[in-house]
Formats: structure tokens, sequence, C-alpha cells
């Protein structure tokens, strides 16, 4: 039997070399099978390999298409894409004016030669007291206080996903998801072997009925959740959403990984674990408040989850490295993380404005000829998500978009259901800089005005 991995390969040196071009549609599987003359079962491998990668999109009824961006490092577990596109609205990591420099001043006793010794030893799980107590108050809120005891440490955030969902579902056991989610959270599911179940929400987040038919149906394991400022769409969910889930899940007994990676921006809603003390698994990190170069993931697990999750976290080779850990410390203690969060949600209001101004209101002016079409997003948030104006579907918007050196990313990474793909796009906001941001926006208000080829649009 061919190996499909050889065969996925030979076609991502296409897709990087150009031969095979953004928005291309590859032929359907049984017509690849018999041109490479293998067997349709090693195609559909094939296929799903390049899905894996990041390096093409598949839509039930409509095909399989060439990606925007396709992902570099593709043997590489729990990495997002990059891409060469001129103006990256894919990644999506906000930067504070100075940040470097804060950053380096903080670091600088580290380099002593005796405190250095110490930061560049094995950290545990845990890390050390010094570390847990400075992620128990950068993490504290008004109604939720972590015990330092709760805390463990990973190399990122999307570690401390992983590590959360290996301690708490065995392989083919079935997590709630919101129907989009964060892309990764698929990709860790898959390497788990575990099934994630999309549950359908409102503009106040999942639904509780929606939840409970589900648990029924087929007993959960856990329940994964962005509550504040929800990748893609930015939703934050309302205090009576988290008091209902909250109730529910502590009346089922379902463990529940709470993912506030974008938390930082919205100080005004509350944890969900405060809902769920006993059940709920905290992911959070410094990638978004810091910088994404030198991080460290943090969980806040229950008291009797401690090792189990701690365990999870070796066995998985997801521990925090020292030296990371050191600095969080440091930037955590003298002020800095607090000083780039203030500078960062100044320039997510900046960047809404620009949002504004150069794609809501022309598509706003634009909607009654357009035929629809809508962009959610939050005044915090550094990303929105564009449900397009018919006849466009995200994956031809997405390689119009590329061929005016524009990056975005298609809804179909969000969708659960491969069933129900959004014809959407993310746009990521805090990468380019503002006046690339700007044209950009305008660049993509005018391809949705002129629709797509043949469509009669513009």
């Amino acid at each position: 039997m061919a190996d499909f991995r050889l065969i996925a390969d030979r076609i991502a040196d296409d897709i990087t070399a150009g031969r095979l071009r953004p928005g291309q549609r590859l032929p359907p599987q049984r017509w690849f099978a018999r041109r490479h003359r293998i067997a349709p079962s090693t195609a559909g491998r094939v296929y799903g390999e390049l899905v894996r990668r990041g390096l093409v999109v598949g839509e039930v009824g409509r095909g399989t298409f060439v990606r925007a961006a396709p992902a570099v490092g593709q043997g590489r577990a729990l990495v997002e894409p990059a891409t060469s596109a001129p103006v990256n609205l894919e990644l999506n990591y906000p930067t504070a004016e100075g940040q470097a420099e804060l950053l380096a001043a903080s670091l600088a006793p580290l380099l002593r030669t005796d405190v250095l010794t110490d930061a560049l030893r094995p950290a545990a799980a845990d890390g050390t007291a010094a570390a847990r107590a400075s992620a128990a108050r950068l993490l504290a809120q008004p109604r939720w206080r972590p015990d330092p005891a709760q805390i463990l440490f990973t190399g990122n955030a999307r570690q401390a996903i992983a590590a959360a969902l290996a301690s708490l579902v065995r392989p083919g056991g079935r997590v709630g998801v919101e129907e989009l989610t964060y892309p990764l959270v698929k990709e860790i599911a898959g390497r788990l072997g575990v099934a994630l179940v999309p549950l359908a929400g409102d503009a106040e987040g999942v639904r509780p009925d929606v939840l409970a038919a589900a648990h029924r149906a087929a007993p959960l394991s856990a329940l994964y959740l962005q509550p504040t400022l929800h990748n893609p769409t930015s939703s934050t969910m309302s205090e009576r959403r988290r008091r209902e889930l909250g109730r529910l899940v502590v009346e089922s007994g379902l463990p529940v990984v709470e993912d506030r990676i974008w938390s930082f921006l919205r100080p005004d809603a509350a944890a969900f674990a405060a809902h769920a003390p006993g059940l709920t698994h905290v992911v959070d990190g410094l990638s978004k408040r810091v910088a994404p170069g030198l991080t460290v993931g943090f969980l806040v697990v229950p008291h009797e989850r401690v090792e189990a999750v701690a365990a999870a976290v070796r066995s998985g080779g997801w521990s925090a490295a020292r030296f990371a850990m050191e600095a969080a410390v440091r930037w955590t203690g003298d002020g800095v993380v607090r000083r780039l969060v203030e500078a960062k949600r100044a320039d997510a209001a900046r960047r809404q404005a620009i949002l504004t101004e150069h794609l809501v209101q022309p598509q706003e002016r634009m909607s009654g000829r357009l035929g629809g079409g809508s962009v959610r997003t939050d005044p915090h948030a550094c990303f929105a998500w564009w449900e397009l104006p018919a006849p466009w579907r995200a994956d031809t918007f997405t390689a119009a978009a590329a061929a005016h050196g524009i990056a975005v990313t298609p809804g179909t990474a969000f969708a659960v259901d491969p069933h129900r793909t959004p014809d959407a796009v993310r746009l990521g906001l805090a990468s380019a800089p503002e006046a690339e941001l700007a044209r950009a926006l305008r660049t993509l208000a005018g391809v949705a005005a002129a629709g797509p080829p043949g469509s009669g649009g513009g």
C-alpha cells in the first residue's frame, strides 16, 4: 500500500512552489485515486493529511481547495500557521509600542550568572512557589481567585488545553464544544483520539438545552468553552448564561475546560470557573498579553485533579521552560504585564475604529446591493468574524483576498461539523501595522463589493 504521507508531501511541495494556487480545487478523491493508482481509502487519508497540515480546506458538497496561506513547519503539532502574504490577517498577536524595551529591561537581572544558573534548571509541572503565587495574582478576579496550589504550567496555552483534555478524556470519548471553535482544538482532539460534539448557541453562547440534550444522547467526558471573546466570533457569554451553564454542569458532574486566552481584553467578564469551581480547568497564558516568543501557559485545576493533570503535562512533554517561567514572574511582579495589557486594550480599540471606518460602514452601505453579510465583533476584540455577502463563499473569497496579497482565515477552519461550513472569514486585526490594516480592509471591502468572478457583481 502506498504511504499516504509521501503522496501528501508531493502535493504539499506543489502548493509551496505555487504549482497549485490558493483557491484551486483539488480533484475528487476517486479521480485522485485513479490518477495516482492508489486505493480510494488511501486518497482519503492523503486529503485528510493535507487538511491536518493546514494546506487545504475541505467542504462537504463543494470539494477540497488550496488554502490562501499554507502552513509552515508541517510536522509540528500545536503551532499556528504562518503565511507569506504581504498583509497577514491570519496571525493575531497584539503588540505594544516599546514592548521589546520593557521586556528586555525586566529580563536583565536574569542574566546574572547566579540567577541564570537557577533559571536554566528543569521545571516541574507545578513550577516554583514564586511562580504559582505570581500566576495566582495575575489571574485573580473579584469573584474568582485561584489558590496557588491549583496552578500548573505548560509551554503555552495550547499545550495547557491539550494537557487538560488528555487528563479528562480517554480515546473514543466525546467533548462538547461550540459549533465554531479554535482550530487547534480540532487538531488536539484528533491526536488524542477523541470526538468533538458541536453545540449550537445563540448571541449569549452555548445553549443549555443543547448541551443537556447532547449529554443525554451519549455522555460527554468534558466541555471546552471560550466564554470571553470567543474565537472566531468575538462574542462574550452573558452572566446569566454562565450561571445557567454552571448549574447544568454541576448537576451533571461534567468537567469544563475554560479557555481564557483573550479575557485580559475584557476584565469586566467574570471567569466561568466562578460558577463551577470544582469542575472547571482554566486555561490562560502570556502569548497574547506579552509576546508569543517567550511565553508560558497556565492551568488552574480543581484541587483533587492537580496530580492527574500534572501527569498529563509530563507525559505530553508540555512542561514550561524554567527560564520562561522566571521571566513571567519578573514581568508580572514589576508591572510590565499590567502596562502591556493596558497598552494592548488601547490598541484593540484603535483597530476596532479602523475596522468600522474601512469595512463595517462600507459593508452597511453595500448590504442592500450585496444580499446580506455582516461583521460581528466586540469593541474590545483583536479580531472580527465576517459573514460574507452572497454569493461569496469562504473558499473563493479567501482565494480572492490572497490574490490581493491579504491572508484571511476561512470559516471552514473553525467549523466542527463538516456538513455546516459557514461562508465567513475571520479577520485578525492585531498583527498588521495600522496603516496596512486600513489598506487591507479597504481592499477587502472592494473585493466583496465586486463579487466573485462571473457573478455579475460590482
